[in-house]
């Protein structure tokens, strides 16, 4: 008579327990790991505006390797407090400055140069003038040149670059466009000294149209163009 056949076991699951603690523990090892003093606040700022739909958030993009460059990574890695006292920087500036950059007057953006301020210039001067629009501009200048002076950023430099666009400035008045990007970059820096900074920190260029934001084919490209950036510098670019 056969013997009747017996039924295979069911699997055990109970090495799922194993991997269930395995990857619980890898979890909180990464979670030790992550220090948010190390995030890019601007970055940071950027992709929570875009996930939740602020229409204040636009205009600043998450640009891949910021540091792709050899040479510049070398030269311009912080030491690790310099690092953390920027990056803290950068979020008490967010919050300060929220009120001009939901007014489009400035945009906050960080590269391997440092954390940069720029003023929008149809916000800051007319077309074509080196002359600040001081009565719209200086509660935004003051807050600037507080911020400048703050303890936090104690040690740092800053340079101020002058932008155009590819427009010939008004020859009468400007023999170059170079000329006109420079003035703009001193006269903000003027004002930043009168507002208390410490004008023996700074460092002045202008650039012209050499290094333009966008293309200049649109009147609204070409006046992202026209700008002046204020960079605090990391330790590699001073």
């Amino acid at each position: 008579m056969a013997k009747d056949k017996k039924e295979p076991e069911e699997a055990s699951q109970e090495w799922l327990v194993t991997y269930g603690d395995m990857i619980t523990l890898m979890l909180c090892f990464f979670v030790m790991l992550y220090n948010p003093t190390e995030v890019d606040a601007i970055q940071m700022a950027a992709l929570t505006a875009s996930i939740s739909g602020d229409p204040t958030g636009g205009g600043q993009s998450l640009a891949s390797g910021r540091l792709a460059d050899l040479g510049n990574t070398i030269n311009s890695l912080p030491s690790l407090e310099k690092g953390k006292a920027l990056g803290l920087s950068a979020k008490r500036a967010v919050s300060l400055f929220a009120p001009d950059i939901a007014s489009n007057k400035i945009t906050l953006t960080s590269d391997e140069r440092g954390l940069v301020i720029t003023l929008a210039s149809d916000s800051f001067f007319k077309k074509g003038s080196a002359d600040l629009n001081i009565e719209e501009t200086r509660d935004t200048l003051l807050r600037i040149s507080q911020f400048l002076s703050s303890v936090e950023l104690e040690g740092r430099r800053y340079r101020i670059e002058g932008h155009t666009d590819y427009e010939v400035a008004d020859l009468e008045q400007w023999p170059s466009n170079w000329e006109l990007s420079v003035a703009r970059a001193v006269n903000v820096l003027h004002y930043l000294s009168d507002f208390g900074s410490d004008e023996e920190r700074f460092s002045v260029a202008g650039y012209a149209d050499t290094r333009p934001k966008y293309s200049n084919d649109t009147e609204e490209a070409r006046a992202y163009n026209r700008r002046v950036d204020i960079i605090i510098l990391d330790e590699g670019h001073f």
